[in-house]
This record gives C-alpha cells, sequence and structure tokens, in this order.
C-alpha cells in the first residue's frame, strides 16, 4: 500500500492541505491539471477552471483571507487583484518548498474505492501539451481540492425560447473583458458578486444595461466607516446571537448606504446574514445614474426580444448568466459520491462516512473567505491520516450531517447557492474543537460533542498575524 496521500487540485485549498502534510512529514502526492498553482484565482488558468475576469478583486479583505501560517504582505491593498492573489500563492508555495511536491499538468481522471483503499487514475501531459499513457496508483488517503467555482450552472430548465435567441448568451464563468460588451444591449442575469460587477462593467461601455434577478439583495460595501466591512464582523458582534448580529449589520447598512428600493432593487425577502451577501461598492451608484436598469427575472425570448416575469420586455444582443455554478467531481462516480442539487453529505464538510479515508478540504461556501478554513480542516484531516485523532461513530457522523442540513434550511433561502454555507468564526472554531475532541477519542473518553449552533467564536483575526 501506498503509504503516501494524494491531494487533488494545487488551487488555494489544495496549497493549503500539501503545506500542512510536509509541516508533519506525511508523505504525499499533489496533482494539478494545469501547469501553475492558484486555481480559480489564476487569471486565464491553462487548467480551463478559472472564472476569474480581469478586472476582478477580492470581495474580502486581506487579513480575513490570509493564511494564518502565512501572511500577506502589510504593503498590499485591502481587497487584491487576482493577481496579486495569485503572487501570493506562488511565494506561498516556494516559502514552504511545496512546487517540486506538485506534479502540474497531470489531470485525475478516476478514483475508485478500492478494500480500505483507493485506486487513482492520473493522467499527465508532456511540454508539447501531448496527453501521456494513463497511471493508476494506489493510496489510503485521498484529500479533494478540485474548487466548487470552476463548473457553470445554466438556467434549468433553459428559459422559453433562448434556443432561437440571435444574439450571444454566455456564463459569467467565460466572461474575461467588457470589450465583449462594448456597444451592446446587455442582459446581465442574477444579483450576486459577478452579475454585479459584471453589470456595472457594462454600464460603463454598453448602449444598455439591463440586471434581471429572481429576488432582491442586501447589497454590501467594501467600506464602513473607511475600513473594510469585514473587519467589524470581527468585532464583539461577531460573538453575539444571529438575530443580534441581523439588526447590526441591517443597521449599518441602513445608515451607510439607505435602503436598496431607494435605487430601484426590489425588496429583499429575506432578513440580512440569510443569503450569501453581495459585495459591491458601485452598483448602487450606477443604479442610482440611471446607468443600469433593473429587471424581475427573464419569463421567455421573442426573437431578440426579452420579456420579463412583469410583462416588460427588452431588446438585446447579449445575455451573460450569472447563475452560479455546479459542485463537480468528475473523477468521482455519482455512486461513490453524489453531489446532486450541490449537496454533498460530509461531516464536518470534510469526512465522508462511507468512505473512510476520503476527505474534502475548501468545499465550503462562507460569510467570510475559503483559505483559512482550508487551512484549519487539513490540520484536522492530517490529526485524522496520523492517527492523533480519530472520527466519532458513523451514526454520529451521520446525525451532524442531518443538523447542519436542517440548520441550513432554516436559515438560508431555498437555493442551490447555500448547499455548503456557512459562518466564517463559527465554522473555524468548530473545526478547532473537532481537532480537540478528535485528539481526546485516542488519548481518553472525549466530552460530547457540542451543537455547532452554540459554537464559540475564536478571538478577532484581522490584523492577527501568526
Amino acid at each position: 500500500m501506498n503509504e503516501r496521500v494524494c491531494v487533488i487540485g494545487a488551487g488555494s485549498s489544495g496549497i493549503a492541505a500539501a503545506q500542512v502534510l510536509h509541516a508533519r512529514g506525511i508523505p504525499f502526492d499533489c496533482f494539478e491539471i494545469g501547469s501553475e498553482v492558484g486555481g480559480n484565482w489564476r487569471y486565464q488558468n491553462d487548467n480551463g477552471m478559472s472564472s476569474a475576469y480581469r478586472s476582478l478583486h477580492i470581495n474580502t479583505s486581506r487579513q480575513l483571507m490570509e493564511y494564518r501560517t502565512y501572511p500577506m504582505p502589510e504593503d498590499l491593498p485591502d481587497y487584491p487583484s487576482h493577481w496579486q492573489i495569485a503572487q501570493y500563492f506562488d511565494d506561498y508555495v516556494d516559502h514552504f518548498g511545496l512546487r517540486d511536491r506538485i506534479r502540474f499538468r497531470t489531470e485525475v481522471v478516476k478514483v475508485e474505492p478500492e478494500g480500505p483503499a483507493y485506486a487513482v487514475t492520473v493522467r499527465g501531459r508532456n511540454e508539447h501539451n501531448e496527453p501521456l499513457d494513463p497511471e493508476v496508483r494506489h493510496y489510503a488517503q485521498v484529500i479533494v481540492a478540485n474548487g466548487h467555482h470552476w463548473d457553470p450552472r445554466w438556467p434549468e430548465p433553459s428559459y422559453p425560447g433562448s434556443e432561437t435567441f440571435p444574439g450571444r448568451q454566455i456564463h459569467a464563468h467565460y466572461y474575461k473583458t467588457p470589450d465583449v460588451l462594448e456597444g451592446k444591449r446587455v442582459l446581465v442575469l442574477g444579483i450576486g458578486n459577478s452579475a454585479c460587477d459584471i453589470a456595472v462593467e457594462a454600464s460603463r461601455v454598453a448602449e444598455a444595461t439591463y440586471l434581471a434577478m429572481r429576488r432582491g439583495a442586501h447589497v454590501v460595501p467594501k467600506y464602513i466607516f473607511g475600513m473594510p466591512t469585514d473587519h467589524l464582523t470581527d468585532s464583539v458582534v461577531a460573538r453575539m446571537p444571529l438575530k443580534v448580529q441581523q439588526t447590526a449589520m441591517a443597521a449599518m447598512l441602513r445608515l451607510a448606504r439607505g435602503k436598496v428600493t431607494d435605487y430601484g432593487l426590489p425588496r429583499p425577502d429575506h432578513a440580512v446574514l440569510h443569503a450569501h451577501p453581495t459585495v459591491s461598492d458601485d452598483l448602487l451608484t450606477r443604479l442610482g445614474h440611471g446607468d443600469i436598469v433593473v429587471k424581475p427575472n427573464i419569463d421567455r425570448f421573442e426573437g431578440a426580444k426579452v420579456f420579463f416575469n412583469d410583462g416588460s420586455a427588452a431588446e438585446v444582443d447579449t445575455v451573460v448568466y450569472c447563475t452560479g455554478y455546479k459542485v463537480s467531481f468528475p473523477f468521482l462516480d455519482d455512486r461513490v459520491v453524489a453531489a446532486a442539487d450541490n449537496k454533498v453529505a460530509l461531516y464536518r464538510r470534510v469526512v465522508d462516512p462511507d468512505h473512510p479515508g476520503l476527505f474534502f478540504v475548501g468545499l465550503v461556501q462562507p460569510l467570510g473567505a475559503i483559505m483559512p478554513l482550508a487551512e484549519v480542516q487539513a490540520e484536522w484531516v492530517a490529526d485524522l491520516i496520523s492517527g492523533v485523532g480519530a472520527l466519532p461513530s458513523e451514526e454520529e457522523m451521520r446525525s451532524e450531517i442531518r443538523a447542519y442540513d436542517e440548520e441550513v434550511r432554516r436559515r438560508y433561502v431555498a437555493s442551490k447557492r447555500h448547499t455548503i454555507q456557512v459562518d466564517f468564526h463559527r465554522y473555524f472554531a468548530e473545526v478547532q474543537r473537532e481537532r480537540r475532541i478528535s485528539r481526546e477519542r485516542v488519548n481518553g473518553e472525549p466530552r460530547p460533542a457540542r451543537s455547532s449552533r452554540r459554537a464559540r467564536l475564536p478571538r478577532p483575526l484581522a490584523g492577527r498575524r501568526s
């Protein structure tokens, strides 16, 4: 049996897993289909999976996004660009000596359970980009870190008449620069971060810009009171009950920007923090200028005309679908791990109870940044792999999964966007607590695990250095 661990992907989560394994002296193989690290944050990544557009900047501040083991340089702006983030990942990998440990230009084709282990089929490419013969390797443990913002989800079912629309229809995944929108009549569908960014860019170069959506959203600015907004979530408010957090956030948003309905957006049908936040400093201004026209959801297409649910219509040339992404594992058969409707049944969002030794790192959608969460997940996984930590019974794991699913249904609006949602601070504390309890299972009788709903939050992270 190969004692090495298989890590799939060298994006932000995969390199975090590699760093932790390397620091623990646990041998591993990391496979990356592209020729560079960085995953989604590598603009025009040759792995074909990056959704980054040219103007993209992070929506969480660098202090919240940075790895604890390798803080971002202080001279970076509060919200770095994708180029700066990609450079940070390069520096991270080189600082820890990981680059030679990653097999680039190598695709993981299949992962199959084989007794207590896994048969992993990989296929590399040579310097001429020609595929090499596949090879099968065997591992006792596999860490899946292939990301979840690369497989575009189109509207299902498609809108009536869209198949005969004479203009261009693209998904936000394929949008890179605004030149494709110049002089066009553009319709952007969605109210998430990408939809707002693309609509704002379109409004500067297009003949007309329409922003259509199924429901309203709370639009959060990047700065409140002169500081990055997520620094406020590192305050004492983050330790209070959800209702108090919602009241405080709603009050700050009202004070800073007023009501979204004043700008022509529909009234949200949910409270603040009951949906993944939409972060934009520019959208409300462009709406206030009249450069973007708000519309309800699409009803149908008739030739070049798009009809909306309120009966209005607009003639457009280009439609950009900002309709999210599918959680996909092309190397795993659905009979091994299914992700129907973006739901994956994992203990603490990491462990598959049905397949010992199969772990998922970074498969969360936080109110905050993924990188520090992937880092603490990887530490826990390394505990389990090295034997210093142990899992609870299968029934306990399934009970936690059911409790998580129930909480998500209660709190968030029904959407495929919210199936892997977590609160940054609470989940960080949850995994840290699980690490402690998993070690107690090895060293002695553990104390009963508390519900994640009552988890204490860690100390404020903003500005903290490890």
